[in-house]
């Protein structure tokens, strides 16, 4: 099984952050006039103002406060639940009897191309990108059959919305997704965007196998199954 990798753009953890805002009464300050016995009397010639200003009015004693305006607050994000770093070391999906306790490190090839595991019954993880529960697609890819039968994603394609994947991590915790899709791709037209892109900004798994029609000139399979979900605690 070889499914094209695309370089993974930058990952990082999108963090959210509210603004606390602050709003400042006035200040009043009030200037002394000076002991004056009353204004100075205008002349007969005075030259009236048609727009003066008007004369102050007395403040009422119980002044309605002014509102308080309303200021445009960016939302925060929901990330959902997200975990620290910690190597996969095992896999379970009872709805297809897949249970393993040896999860491999993968690594890109020279190639541009993430290789299967070895071992046709150990499925193996990406090492370039996230870990299981961590923020963005940690990818697990594995063998649908082998020289001796069927291999440890043989049923991956029955996978439905809804079931259950658990991946116990090296740190003693375990990360459990829920399988929101499964598809069919051609390997010439592999999704590399969609299974190592960070698209949805939360904890996301991906489990890649072979599947489609089995090419006997090439010795491979011509699709990838795929299953996509996200990590609910």
């Amino acid at each position: 099984m070889r499914t094209t990798l695309a370089r993974p753009g930058r990952r990082g953890i999108l963090a959210a952050a509210a603004a606390v805002l602050a709003l400042a009464g006035g200040l009043t300050v009030a200037a002394a006039l000076g002991d004056q016995d009353g204004p100075p009397q205008p002349g007969q010639d005075r030259i009236a103002v048609a727009d003066a200003d008007p004369a102050p009015v007395a403040a009422p004693k119980n002044p309605i406060p002014p509102a308080t305006p309303v200021l445009d607050v960016a939302p925060v994000t929901d990330l959902g639940p997200l975990l620290a770093a910690s190597a996969p070391v095992a896999i379970d999906i009872p709805s297809i009897d897949v249970h393993s306790t040896d999860l491999v490190p993968l690594s890109v090839g020279a190639d541009g191309v993430l290789p299967a595991p070895t071992d046709y019954q150990a499925p193996g993880w990406y090492t370039g990108g996230p870990t299981p529960g961590q923020l963005g697609p940690a990818v697990i890819a594995g063998h649908v059959d082998g020289p001796d039968g069927p291999a440890i994603f043989y049923r991956l394609g029955e996978l439905t919305a809804g079931a259950e994947v658990t991946v116990t991590r090296e740190d003693g915790t375990a990360a459990r997704f829920t399988i929101d899709s499964v598809a069919s791709y051609a390997k010439a037209e592999f999704p590399t965007s969609l299974v190592y892109g960070n698209t949805t900004n939360r904890a996301e798994l991906r489990l890649i196998t072979c599947g489609g029609a089995f090419n006997r000139t090439t010795g491979h399979y011509v699709d990838n199954i795929i299953a996509f979900g996200h990590l609910i605690a």
